[in-house]
C-alpha cells in the first residue's frame, strides 16, 4: 500500500467545509469521489486541516493511501479530471506509509480578506468579507506585535473545539492595503498570519478583533488584553467566513530546540542529543501555578513525540514541584538516576504505560525507565 500526499486548493463557497459529513457536500467528499473514479477502489482522504463552511483553501494538504500503480507526480493532473472546477489538486508526491498530515511539525499561514469601501465589490463577495466604514490602519498594525510568541489563546477560541490545550505559537503576523497604497477609501485589506497551529474558528475571531480595533471599537492594546483575560468575551465576534483562506502548510523537521517567553512562563526545552542518544533537557525557569501542569504535560509530550526516550527536568523556580512520584498527563516523574546528568537535572520523566507494562522487572538502578 501506497501512501499520496496531495496540495489541494479549493474555493469553499459551495462547501460544507472540507471534512466529510452525513448528508452535506463537502470537499473531502469529492476528493474520495475523484480517487474512487480513477483508481476503480474506494478511497478515505485525510486533511492536514479542516476548513469550515465557505473557507477557502490554496494550499491545504491531504492524504489517501492506493495500490493503483501510477507514478505518484501524475496523480494531481489525474485526478483534477474527476473534479469540479472549484477544486484543483496542485501537486502530488509519494510519502512513508506512516506519515500522516496532523502529526507532523509545521507552519500555517492563513488570509483574512476584507473589502473596505462603502459598497461591497461584486467580484469579491465569496472571497472577502465587508467592512463599509474607513479601517485605522495605523491601530490595526500596532496592535498586531502583541501576537507574536506563545501564548494561552483561549479568548480566541470558539466553543466546541476539542483541542488538548489553547497554547499555540504565532510566528509572523502581516497586513497589507490597497486602499492605504491608492490613497482611496475603497480597497482590498489582507491580514496574513502564520503559526504553529490554530484553535476553532481563531484566525477568524482574530480578523474580528483587528476589525474591531480598526473601526474604534477596540483600543490598540486589544489582543493583549484578550490574551491575558484568557476569556472568549474579551474577544471580538467571529468573522465571516468568506475572507479566511489557507494559503499554505510548511512542514519541518523535528526542533532541537523550544523556547518561550511570556509574562506567564519561561523555558527552554533541548533536544540536540534526541539524534544520538534519545535524550531532551528541560529547564523550567518559571511558571505561573496554575499553567504548571497544563506546560509540563505539553512539553513532555512534545518531546516524547519528537522520538526522546529520557525527559531529563529541573524547575529553576520551585525546584519542590517536581517530587517522584508527580503525574503529569501520561507521564510520572522519577529521580535521575544518572550520574551524569543527575546534578543538574535531578529528575526525568517516565512513560506511565510503558512504566505499567514492565514493572516491577525492568526497572533499572534508581527506578529510571525508558520512555517509548
Amino acid at each position: 500500500m501506497r501512501r499520496i500526499r496531495l496540495i489541494v486548493s479549493y474555493d469553499g463557497s459551495g462547501y460544507f467545509g472540507s471534512q466529510i459529513q452525513p448528508n452535506a457536500v463537502t470537499v473531502e467528499q469529492k476528493l474520495n469521489e475523484a480517487v474512487q473514479g480513477l483508481t476503480g477502489a474506494p478511497a478515505q482522504v485525510v486533511f492536514a486541516s479542516r476548513t469550515d463552511t465557505g473557507v477557502h483553501a490554496l494550499g491545504n494538504v491531504a492524504v489517501f493511501d492506493t495500490e493503483f500503480p501510477m507514478r505518484a507526480e501524475r496523480f494531481a493532473t489525474a485526478l483534477n479530471a474527476y473534479l469540479p472546477q472549484d477544486i484543483r489538486v496542485q501537486a502530488s508526491d509519494e510519502v512513508a506509509p506512516i506519515w500522516h498530515p496532523r502529526k507532523q511539525h509545521c507552519e500555517k499561514t492563513y488570509e483574512y480578506r476584507i473589502w473596505n469601501g462603502r459598497i461591497m465589490n461584486p467580484l469579491l463577495r465569496n472571497s472577502a468579507a465587508h467592512c463599509y466604514v474607513p479601517l485605522n490602519l495605523k491601530a490595526m498594525r500596532a496592535a498586531l506585535p502583541f501576537l507574536l510568541g506563545e501564548h494561552d489563546f483561549a479568548a480566541f477560541c470558539a466553543s466546541g473545539s476539542a483541542a488538548a490545550h489553547t497554547v499555540r505559537s504565532i510566528y509572523r503576523t502581516e497586513l497589507s492595503a490597497e486602499c492605504e497604497e491608492n490613497g482611496s477609501f475603497a480597497g482590498l485589506i489582507t491580514f496574513r498570519v502564520t503559526g504553529s497551529g490554530f484553535l476553532y474558528h481563531m484566525v477568524r475571531i482574530l480578523a474580528g478583533t483587528l476589525l474591531e480595533i480598526g473601526s474604534g471599537k477596540k483600543g490598540e492594546t486589544a489582543f493583549r488584553d484578550a490574551i491575558r483575560s484568557r476569556t472568549r468575551r474579551a474577544a471580538g465576534p467571529v468573522a465571516p467566513a468568506a475572507g479566511l483562506i489557507l494559503r499554505e502548510i510548511r512542514y519541518l523537521p523535528n526542533p532541537k530546540r523550544y523556547e518561550a517567553e511570556n509574562e506567564d512562563w519561561a523555558y527552554e526545552l533541548t533536544q540536540d542529543a534526541l539524534a544520538e542518544r534519545r535524550e531532551s533537557y528541560f529547564t523550567l525557569r518559571r511558571c505561573r501555578e496554575t499553567d504548571y501542569e497544563g506546560l509540563m504535560t505539553r512539553l513532555i509530550h512534545e518531546s516524547h513525540r519528537d522520538g526522546a526516550e529520557r525527559v531529563y527536568l529541573r524547575d529553576l523556580e520551585d525546584g519542590s514541584r517536581l517530587f517522584s512520584g508527580r503525574e503529569f498527563g501520561f507521564y510520572r516523574i522519577e529521580e535521575n538516576a544518572d550520574p551524569a546528568t543527575r546534578e543538574a537535572f535531578p529528575y526525568v520523566a517516565l512513560d506511565l504505560k510503558e512504566c505499567r507494562k514492565k514493572a516491577p522487572s525492568a526497572l533499572t538502578e534508581g527506578g529510571q525507565v525508558s520512555i517509548i
